[in-house]
């Protein structure tokens, strides 16, 4: 037992240092976290969406968890080759997060029908964040959510029968308000924090833009041929 409280301990405050990283410095981070955010949000929109369409319970199947696993794959090597699309998926993904967190709220399901407009709300936050070169404000928006969410789910976890990373990516904002309201102005207050931490500190600092593919497709047709280097 004294084994399995250190762990979560140990595996709590591992967390919560994460989760403050991104809040305070996920734009910084962000060339680091894209891969990283691709595969975890892939997992999670695979599952949620194996969910919404087929009635199984999130990550609850074999078809959910290869559906989602090689979703996270696909979104994971084309935020890394690809900025647009990173930024895209970024402002995407919160959209869809809002959408769903407002649905759970009144305890709705995640049935077609949310899942559509989530959807529907997710491309229109990734278009329109290329569109008007949004790409700055919408990561620096989206890390501190997630870094804030990630530190308020990990108090949970820790110090809340019955609160699993499962229920908690699952249920979202309702299960922070079911525990106690105090935890939902916790968790704005830190996003609050952490956004404006971040606006501050890179005021003038810009992420470097990339297009991977057509990096090395260059460096592969420059190359000139082995006879013509002899």
């Amino acid at each position: 037992m004294e084994g399995s409280v250190l762990g979560s301990l140990l595996a709590g405050g591992l967390l919560l240092f994460l989760g403050s990283l991104v809040a305070f410095g996920g734009y910084r981070l962000f060339l680091v976290l894209l891969p990283i955010y691709g595969f975890f949000f892939g997992l999670s929109f695979g599952a949620h969406s194996v969910q919404a369409l087929f009635g199984d319970g999130f990550l609850s199947t074999t078809t959910s968890w290869v559906v989602g696993f090689f979703a996270g794959l696909i979104f994971a090597l084309l935020s890394y080759l690809f900025w647009v699309f990173a930024v895209a998926l970024v402002a995407g993904s919160l959209g869809y997060a809002l959408v769903a967190g407002f649905f759970s709220l009144f305890g709705a399901d995640l049935d077609v029908l949310v899942w559509i407009v989530g959807v529907v709300v997710g491309i229109v936050f990734g278009i329109a964040a290329v569109v008007l070169n949004l790409q700055k404000a919408i990561v620096i928006v989206a890390t501190a959510l997630l870094g804030a969410y990630a530190i308020v789910g990990t108090f949970l976890f820790l110090f809340t029968p019955g609160a699993t990373p499962k229920s908690l990516a699952e249920g979202g904002a309702k299960v922070i308000l079911d525990d106690h309201p105090l935890w939902f102005l916790i968790f704005a207050v830190v996003a609050a924090v952490g956004m404006i931490f971040q606006f501050q500190v890179n005021r003038s600092y810009e992420v470097t833009r990339y297009n991977r593919w057509e990096a090395s497709m260059g460096g592969i047709e420059g190359t000139p041929p082995s006879d013509a280097m002899a």
